[in-house]
């Protein structure tokens, strides 16, 4: 790392916010000069919360760390942290030259699960659960051509930092593994141990503002999305959330005794006296089937307070609000929002999907255009079905940049984006070469199309 850091190259990083269980990655190459270094970003984007564990943080007089233990194996205490361990960071890439064709280049990656989902072996190797995800492989691509890896273990209590350093190989269908949710096993042959005791003046705790909720209806919205209206099983609502933000849940699902968390985009208006989220029943979806297909009217669940950045733009500029699938949920909250508090405010409805049978929303989004003179809507069909209503879709095909930056609002115009990560990209970098400016382009992505968040929406940095 000092070497890397002294000549300058290609660099990989990860901010992380654990409170938030907010993540973005960034690539790019670093340079050093007189001040300091500088970074040309050469890709960034975020990544959804699922697997992060939320931890409030504080920080503590730091008088200096003890020097490092450095060995060439765990030993048994070392071996115990990492089982206990519910949180990992990852380094993989190339140290190639041929950056424009991706074969060089470095990724910094956050693994998560439940308490000792990494097992240590009794050879002193580790195995690394898998799970599904985001599906750009950027992490298991990198160890394909190159399986050295660095990994970082963090002592949230003590502030001490593990790293561990080896050689992966990849098990593509691992039988019988410790983890039965694991759909791939990083197998690291360990080599090289780093330990630094009280390394950071950073200490974290769990957070534990988790309310309990109680489900007060459920209502089937499309052939594979259904909604959860969701009210507290004592007391009220707490006020303040914002349409557009999400909702940290937390699931009893059989086989996993810590919970499965999740984020699921608020999908109503926020002056409802209820939250109601809107799933998408995912085939491998470990949350989206529980909640479809255990979880009824009178149950409760675990939540935080609605969270997340992807908020209604101030002021009164146009809005043009483009969705595609699972992605209208936090769309149709803003359309609520707007046509309450802003009914002057011109806007723009966009949606993308396949026919009538998955077109969640089309009854409920018809009654609000109906009730404004400013809000006008574009629904595509890529797919439709003989049975469907004409009347409920504008237009077949997918929509396109260049259509959006055509629409008579486009230059004065906020764009919110919301859909699979390869929907928005093509989208997004379409509207700026349109002339739209990036400020002006606001984005939030779902899984598992590409990040996979279950059938779930969680913001993501532009």
């Amino acid at each position: 790392m000092a070497a890397g850091l002294a000549r300058g190259g290609p660099v990989g990083l990860l901010g992380i916010d654990l409170a938030s269980r907010r993540r973005n990655r960034l690539n790019g190459t670093l340079t050093p000069t007189a001040q300091g270094y500088g970074l040309q970003v050469e890709q960034s984007f975020g990544n959804c919360p699922q697997y992060i564990h939320s931890r409030d943080w504080s920080r503590v007089t730091h008088s200096g760390a003890p020097a490092p233990r450095i060995s060439e194996r765990l030993d048994a205490g070392q071996a115990r942290r990492i089982s206990a361990a519910d949180t990992l960071f990852i380094g993989s890439g190339l140290p190639g030259p041929d950056r424009a064709t991706g074969s060089g280049g470095f990724d910094a990656s956050h693994r998560g699960g439940a308490p000792g989902f990494v097992k240590v072996q009794d050879d002193g190797s580790l195995l690394i659960p898998d799970y599904s995800g985001n599906n750009f492989f950027n992490t298991l691509g990198n160890l394909l051509l190159n399986p050295r890896l660095g990994l970082l273990f963090v002592d949230f209590t003590t502030g001490g930092l593990l790293h561990v350093g080896g050689l992966a190989r990849i098990d593509w269908n691992p039988q019988d593994s410790h983890d039965p949710a694991a759909r791939r096993m990083i197998r690291v042959a360990v080599d090289s141990v780093v330990d630094r005791p009280g390394a950071l003046s950073l200490r974290w705790r769990s957070a534990d503002s988790w309310l309990r909720l109680k489900i007060v209806d459920k209502v089937p919205e499309s052939a594979g999305i259904t909604s959860f209206h969701l009210a507290p099983a004592k007391g009220s609502l707490p006020g303040g959330s914002e349409a557009g933000q999400h909702l940290p849940v937390r699931l009893n699902t059989p086989g996993h005794a810590a919970g499965v968390e999740r984020s699921y985009s608020l999908s109503g208006s926020p002056a409802a006296p209820t939250w109601r989220i809107s799933v998408k029943r995912e085939t491998y979806g470990i949350a989206s089937r529980f909640l479809h297909d255990r979880i009824g009217i009178g149950d409760e669940i675990d939540a935080r307070p609605p969270q997340g950045d992807f908020t209604l733009p101030q002021g009164d500029r146009p809005l043009v609000l483009v969705s595609a699938g699972v992605g209208i949920t936090p769309m149709l909250s803003m359309l609520h929002a707007t046509i309450s508090t802003r009914p002057s405010r011109p806007v723009r409805f966009v949606h993308v999907t396949r026919n009538g049978r998955d077109h969640a929303f089309a009854a409920e989004l018809q009654h609000l255009l109906d009730q404004s003179d400013r809000a006008t809507r574009q629904i595509h069909y890529t797919a439709p079905i003989e049975s469907d209503d004409i009347a409920a879709f504008d237009r077949t095909g997918r929509v396109g940049a260049a259509e959006l930056a055509a629409l008579p609002s486009a230059t004065g115009a906020d764009f919110m984006l919301c859909g699979p990560t390869r929907f928005m990209a093509e989208i997004r970098a379409g509207l700026e070469e349109h002339g739209i400016h990036a400020d002006r382009i606001h984005a939030e992505t779902f899984g598992p199309a590409a990040p996979a968040v279950d059938g779930a929406t969680s913001t993501a940095a532009p």
